[in-house]
């Protein structure tokens, strides 16, 4: 029993990008809750250690690649009768952050890229689970975005995929309500994930490691940066029949990123 119950339990649940980092630990979260998870990812041997760790079903995918997006979705399908909660956490910087303005031949590239991995990796999953949600009588979309959804935080393309996120969110849930389907967005802060490395930072900004990560930390009330485990309680409560009448929102759960 965790300390969520099962809130989960005969319910079946996605989630994108789950081998490490928040993927990880919101597929961690859904599994103690009682949930049947499957977890996509590009790297085998990772998917295959959290998949064991936590019980999980895991599926080789690439979510920016349309032909392999919606495959977990169509093996959650196939193995257990269909899906119920889907987590679209694929994200991250494609090309670190192209310049737009730099003058660069390949900053368009990047930009599209950056489009590809921080937003229709949310858009074609989605497409793909609808039809077996709504045969089911329900379902439930929980998209994970970023401080950069709703602050001008890094590049303009990253900050514009991000931003997307919301619009698609916020779009999807009014479509989708008629079919009991719920879509709303979750925004972490600052993550102590292995894809945040503040001596990269420092080096770019001219700063110490330390000096990097004190400024991250001094971006949100609580000044400090947060766990990925963090955000397990809130995913499934979206995902669970006590979601029911939150739809469209998007829930920052950042220590007060930015006030």
């Amino acid at each position: 029993m965790s300390e969520f119950g099962h809130p989960l339990e005969h319910r079946i649940a996605v989630v994108t990008g789950g081998s490490r980092g928040i993927g990880a630990s919101l597929a961690r979260a859904l599994s103690a809750a009682g949930a049947t998870v499957v977890i996509s990812g590009r790297n085998e041997a990772s998917l295959k250690k959290t998949a064991t760790e936590i019980d999980a079903t895991p599926v080789v995918a690439d979510a920016t690649k349309i032909a392999e997006a919606g495959e977990p979705i169509r093996q959650a399908i196939e193995r257990f009768g269909g899906i119920d909660i889907l987590v679209n956490n694929v994200g991250g910087n494609a090309g670190g952050n192209p310049d737009l303005f730099a003058g660069k031949a390949d900053t368009d590239d990047g930009f599209e890229a950056n489009l590809r991995l921080n937003l229709t990796t949310a858009y074609w999953p989605t497409k793909a689970a609808v039809p077996s949600m709504r045969e089911r009588g329900g379902g439930r979309v929980i998209n994970i975005g970023s401080g950069a959804s709703r602050h001008a935080t890094a590049s303009p393309a990253y900050t514009a995929a991000k931003h997307g996120i919301i619009g698609l969110t916020k779009q999807l849930a009014q479509d989708l309500a008629r079919h009991s389907i719920t879509v709303n967005c979750i925004c972490p802060g600052w993550m102590n994930t292995d894809l945040v490395s503040f001596e990269r930072m420092g080096e770019i900004k001219g700063l110490s490691a330390e000096e990097a990560q004190r400024n991250a930390e001094n971006e949100s009330a609580q000044r400090r940066i947060l766990e990925p485990a963090e955000l397990g309680p809130i995913c499934v409560l979206l995902a669970s029949a006590g979601g029911a009448p939150i739809t469209g929102q998007v829930v920052g759960v950042d220590g007060g990123y930015r006030l």
